[in-house]
């Protein structure tokens, strides 16, 4: 999950240099369309990848990942980017609420507290402030409560199904929703810089997917939420040292509480003896 949320944060950071003339449908048909591609070729002869087990669950799953993705995208556009994205990282928590109702996870006290306490670190760290209009407010609520029921369907469709194919049908179902707006003006990267961050994004997206969706096999979904704030904190430090962003005491602190959080979590969860080795 960490190595997930920092291959995340590079991805984002790539988004970023990319440069704005390039829309939101070009990037996403980028990073679906091309990871379908990539996904067929590398693992297709290994495995059937138009046959999952579930296959409704799996497009549910393509859709709601999808949804929150354009979602997410439209609240930064309308709010404070700060505002978005400390919604959206409240996505945990309604993984904590929608997987005991959907599927039966248990979360006990401790454990609430815990995500509380990574909730808040994430407030601090985007100094929140609600602000904006309220169609963006509403589009990054929503946002947070697609990408909470997405990473429940994951856990649950990780107990059958293998990492690749459950990220190969979010490509297809992506690149569906997306590529009819992309054609519609379409662009291609026009020189090699440019061919080689959209070749970096396609690569950080695969492995940072397949990295979460293996590890939804070893923990609860809200629990993967949690780890998954990192990114958060990754994403803060690459813009320090590569972009030469300065860090207020805002991101010290929220980063302090979200870690704290995690590894609080994980000493309670080993004095329980619930973390065990274990052997592929």
């Amino acid at each position: 999950m960490l190595g997930s949320a920092l291959l995340f944060s590079v991805l984002g950071l790539l988004i970023k240099i990319l440069g704005p003339e390039y829309r939101l449908w070009d990037i996403a048909v980028y990073r679906l369309l091309g990871g379908a591609f990539v996904l067929w070729a590398i693992f297709g002869w290994q495995q059937n990848l138009f046959k999952p087990a579930y296959p409704k669950l799996m497009l549910i799953r393509g859709i709601t990942g999808t949804a929150a993705f354009l979602c997410l995208v439209t609240a930064i556009r309308s709010i404070p980017f700060s505002t978005a994205m400390a919604l959206f990282y409240a996505f945990p928590a309604f993984a904590a609420i929608l997987s005991p109702l959907l599927f039966g996870e248990r979360i006990s006290f401790y454990e609430v507290v815990c995500l509380l306490v990574a909730l808040i670190g994430v407030g601090v760290l985007f100094d929140l402030q609600i602000e904006g209009s309220r169609f963006g407010l509403a589009m990054g609520v929503l946002a947070a409560v697609l990408a909470g029921l997405t990473v429940a369907l994951i856990k649950k469709l990780r107990d059958t199904n293998g990492s690749v194919i459950i990220y190969f049908y979010l490509c297809l179902v992506g690149s569906v929703v997306c590529l009819g707006p992309y054609l519609a003006a379409p662009r291609l990267p026009n020189n090699l810089r440019d061919w080689l961050i959209v070749a970096g994004i396609l690569v950080t997206s695969i492995v940072a997917q397949l990295l979460m969706n293996h590890g939804f096999k070893y923990c609860k979904s809200w629990e993967g939420g949690l780890f998954m704030t990192s990114e958060l904190i990754f994403a803060a430090l690459l813009g320090i040292f590569l972009l030469y962003e300065k860090a207020s005491h805002r991101f010290w602190i929220g980063a302090a509480l979200i870690l704290i959080s995690a590894v609080a979590f994980q000493l309670q969860h080993r004095d329980n003896g619930t973390i065990k080795p274990r052997v592929s």
